[in-house]
């Protein structure tokens, strides 16, 4: 089969096309034919080797973190599945390898595609879907009548994540640029800061969730829009011990996890606010839920721009430099 696979570390031009034996397919697999995959930050930061100290693939191996497809092969453990069964995916982080033509998953991990969704959009909505999923009803448990600050809206995590909010029956805000502003209300905010325009912490206040995918600066001010006991989970910010003990790492990288959070840690306990960092994880079953919320118009996938498979770099290249103007990249094998 054909696929983009990362033969080095550090550069663009380590992701190569190329002919690779097709998966083994395990008995509680599924072979998947990938219709059309999605990009998503993780592939270029994994691309890069920033994700080393706790994602260590070993080159090469094959990049792409979301499909949507099209089941060919089922291991004889597998139930729930058949053959011809239209699915989509986050595989489990130690089983990536969207950009190809197959992927073999375990079942646990794939959920039938929602039936309202061409491939396309399908293919956008497992990682970003589960990301917010797992920091709003798992993380923060979020309850009607609840304040939740969602950054960078009109992103590909912040799309799904404010219309997940309004479902669980939050007051929403989130963050955007001008020509966004339209879109982050159409999605369901009832609160839209400008950046351009306006400090989101000097008109934001007492918060009880705040959902960051950007980091740094934007982490620390976002504590400060948090009322006592509230919640700031991040994406893109420290990890934490608690994240280096999920992953089962050794006692050296928990040290250093708990180190590089201190400072974002101690400042949330000045504020009587928790930290919380996520690296969001496969889940069949959380997207089963999310497929229900999408047939029924609760969800709405956000597609930006839609390469062929054998653009797959320029695709990365596209998302990685910030031109999508809302939501995700993908990527299509037709």
């Amino acid at each position: 089969m054909r696929a983009f696979r990362v033969e080095r570390y550090g550069s663009k031009e380590g992701l190569r096309a190329g002919e690779v034996p097709d998966p083994r397919v395990g008995a509680h697999d599924v072979l998947v034919k990938v219709l059309a995959a999605s990009v998503n930050p993780l592939d270029f930061k994994t691309r890069d080797g920033e994700f080393k100290a706790i994602l260590p693939y070993k080159v090469p191996f094959i990049l792409g973190n979301d499909l949507a497809g099209v089941v060919v092969e089922v291991g004889e453990a597998v139930k729930g599945f058949a053959v011809g069964d239209e699915v989509y995916a986050r595989p489990a982080k130690d089983r990536i390898g969207t950009f190809a033509e197959l992927i073999a998953m375990h079942q646990d991990d794939v959920a039938l595609k929602p039936a309202t969704l061409t491939m396309e959009e399908a293919a956008s909505l497992p990682l970003v879907a589960l990301t917010a999923w797992q920091a709003l009803v798992e993380r923060a448990n979020v309850r009607p009548g609840q304040k939740v600050l969602v950054h960078a809206g009109s992103g590909g995590v912040g799309t799904i994540t404010i219309q997940l909010a309004k479902h669980l029956g939050a007051s929403v805000a989130t963050t955007t640029s001008t020509a966004n502003v339209d879109l982050v209300r159409s999605l369901g905010a009832d609160v839209v800061v400008d950046y351009k325009k306006e400090a989101f912490e000097t008109v934001l206040h007492d918060y009880d969730v705040v959902l960051d995918p950007l980091g740094g600066e934007n982490l620390e001010k976002s504590l400060q829009v948090l009322k006592p006991g509230g919640i700031c989970i991040s994406i893109a910010g420290p990890p934490d011990a608690d994240f280096a003990r999920e992953i089962g790492a050794n006692p050296v990288i928990r040290l250093a996890m708990s180190a590089l959070s201190f400072r974002t840690r101690r400042h949330a306990r000045r504020r009587k606010v928790t930290y919380s960092f996520l690296f969001m994880r496969a889940s069949g079953n959380q997207l089963r839920e999310i497929t229900a919320l999408v047939d029924t118009g609760r969800i709405r996938p956000v597609v930006d721009r839609v390469f062929g498979f054998e653009s797959t770099p320029e695709a990365l290249d596209y998302a990685e430099k910030g031109r999508a103007k809302a939501g995700k990249v993908v990527i299509t094998m037709t």
